[in-house]
């Protein structure tokens, strides 16, 4: 019996010690960096972003430091883009898991030959190709490439991911067992109280400053004590992570609220999908990320929110008040390593003398159902699931004084409410468009600067044109009719010391993630020649391999817009 018992307690205490692993249930040591020497973090899994939460690790690097496969396996992908990741592979490993790694400089010979033949016979810079397991197989420690600047980066980095291949849910790659130097506890800025009806509506905000008092253990805010005018209440956290020795501001791993020292909401940034990422404009305060640039955490789940990271959502991390009755509020925030930081306050509710509105509205919107709205000259059709919460639709039009708009001005609600995914709107026009200008045409979201976004629009029969946003705004009827501009960067007649020739490209409208952007091809002497283009920087440009024959030769490059405004830049050089 006594042996029984001391191997219940050998096997409990192994099964406590399995559970509390942040890495209990991946291959910790399995895989090796994708760099030598100390890693440093400059952005964390989970990281609150603009419409998406960072799906990887942020590894610093300057331009050109080796990348190494993190374990046998072999090249599953290859991807070219001008914008989002730039030069990115994947590694498929024979453990269950993929590997990503983005933002390279360059590829190695072997991989950057192959992608290269395939750019010429699809005569397109951005590919995304798919080689077979025996094409590049790979051994753990193997070289792979370089890391960079490519796509939507803002610095030299690797952006590296790690993910299921069965499912390709992303996987938080710290817990792993890479190993990063790490004692530092998040640090807290402001705390944001909401109030909330029956309905867990929000009635009413207020931003408080969060204070750490020399010597003290814990944060605080003013006074001990906040007071809500609402029955139920609320809260979101401005808080950030550091690692040692760097001053970038991360993302936490986990943020756990207790009402009364009962454990109400918890998330953990373990894993989530790519399919999931835009609910991260439920998790986070969307107008003060839109407003001021500013995130906080909500320490509640919206009605809308469905995320599938929340370990704890007791009444959804709302906290319903009693009159006169003073509640305590714990709020903890954790990073990958266990470091923890703790705000400790009390909340009273106190009965305002009036009950607020919320004022005039065309349409109430049902956040888990499908609505539609109409109004003179225009049809919107709000699918179930576009919004997190009840929206109170607000809706007005105006005119705008300028040639190319030929339909009213829609107001569509408030451009800081989000919006979840596209759904379709059509808009009429004052007057039958000419055809020339009918191909021209449009749905653009006007900003308050006059800018616009082609957010395309296509004529249908009932002589309206339709087409998706996926945000509220203010839309009309737009024309272009203006080819996009080619600017020369370096081009000259003598290029025979140049390794490159460069030019800058742009349009006069920005477009929406499903409308296509500019379009371009070069051609030297008839024969079509690869163009890399940088997005961020509009810079368009061709290395010279030194397979031109010495002499002159003739360039011709064509750009063309979304509505097939196209400009042409012809010109004779010499190599």
């Amino acid at each position: 019996m006594r042996f029984k018992i001391t191997l219940l307690l050998i096997v409990s205490a192994l099964t406590v010690a399995f559970r509390n692993s942040e890495n209990s249930l991946y291959p910790v040591g399995y895989f090796r960096s994708p760099i030598d020497g100390q890693i440093q973090l400059t952005a964390t899994f989970g990281e609150l972003r603009p419409n998406h939460f960072h799906a990887g690790l942020d590894i610093r690097g300057p331009e050109g430091t080796p990348l190494y496969a993190i374990a046998d396996g072999y090249v599953s992908r290859i991807r070219v883009q001008a914008s989002g990741y730039g030069n990115s592979i994947y590694i498929t490993h024979p453990n269950g898991y993929t590997s990503q790694y983005a933002h390279l400089s360059r590829f190695s010979p072997e991989i950057a030959a192959y992608v290269k033949k395939m750019q010429y016979d699809q005569e397109r810079f951005e590919v995304d190709l798919r080689p077979s397991s025996a094409v590049f197989p790979l051994k753990k420690s193997d070289r792979i490439g370089a890391t960079g600047n490519t796509g939507g980066s803002r610095g030299a980095h690797l952006h590296f991911e790690i993910r299921d291949t069965k499912t390709d849910e992303l996987v938080n790659p710290m817990l792993f067992g890479f190993k990063v130097s790490d004692t530092t506890a998040p640090r807290m800025y402001e705390l944001k109280t909401y109030g909330l009806n029956s309905q867990h509506e929000t009635m009413n905000s207020k931003i408080q400053t969060v204070i750490k008092p020399k010597g003290a253990k814990n944060y605080k805010v003013k006074g001990d004590t906040l007071y809500v005018t609402s029955p139920r209440a609320a809260f979101g956290l401005k808080v950030y992570d550091f690692m040692n020795g760097m001053n970038n501001k991360n993302g936490i791993y986990s943020l756990q609220l207790y009402r009364n020292d009962t454990l109400s909401y918890r998330f953990d940034m373990e894993n989530f999908s790519y399919n999931d990422t835009r609910y991260l404009n439920a998790h986070l305060d969307y107008e003060e990320q839109i407003a001021r640039n500013s995130y906080f955490y909500r320490s509640y789940v919206l009605p809308g929110n469905c995320l599938p990271i929340y370990k704890q959502r007791l009444n959804d991390g709302v906290v319903a008040m009693r009159p006169g009755k003073a509640t305590k509020i714990t709020l903890i925030a954790t990073d990958i390593a266990g470091n923890r930081s703790k705000l400790i306050f009390w909340v009273k509710y106190k009965a305002p003398a009036t009950t607020p509105e919320k004022g005039d509205y065309a349409q109430k919107l049902p956040y888990h159902q499908r609505a539609d709205f109409e109004s003179d000259g225009i049809q919107v059709r709000f699918r179930e699931g576009t919004f997190y919460e009840n929206v109170y639709f607000k809706y007005h039009k105006s005119r705008v004084a300028a040639k190319n708009v030929y339909s009213a001005l829609h107001h569509l609600h408030r451009a800081r409410t989000p919006v979840h995914d596209f759904f379709p709107i059509a808009l009429r026009p004052d007057s039958v468009l000419p055809a020339h200008l009918q191909r021209k045409a449009f749905i653009g979201q006007r900003r308050s600067n006059g800018g616009a976004t082609n957010c395309g629009g296509t004529w249908k029969s009932d002589g309206w044109i339709h087409t998706e946003i996926r945000s509220l705004g203010d839309y009309c009827i737009m024309t272009d009719t203006v080819p996009p501009w080619i600017t020369p960067s370096k081009f000259q007649y003598d290029m025979k010391t140049l390794k490159r020739m460069s030019f800058k490209i742009s349009d006069n409208y920005s477009v929406a993630p499903n409308v296509k952007g500019l379009q371009y091809r070069a051609y030297v002497d008839g024969k079509w020649i690869l163009m890399e283009f940088d997005a961020k920087s509009n810079l368009l440009y061709h290395w010279f391999d030194g397979k031109l024959p010495e002499g002159e030769h003739q360039l011709c490059l064509h750009v063309s817009d979304a509505l097939g405004n196209e400009r042409v830049f012809e010109g004779k050089f010499a190599k």
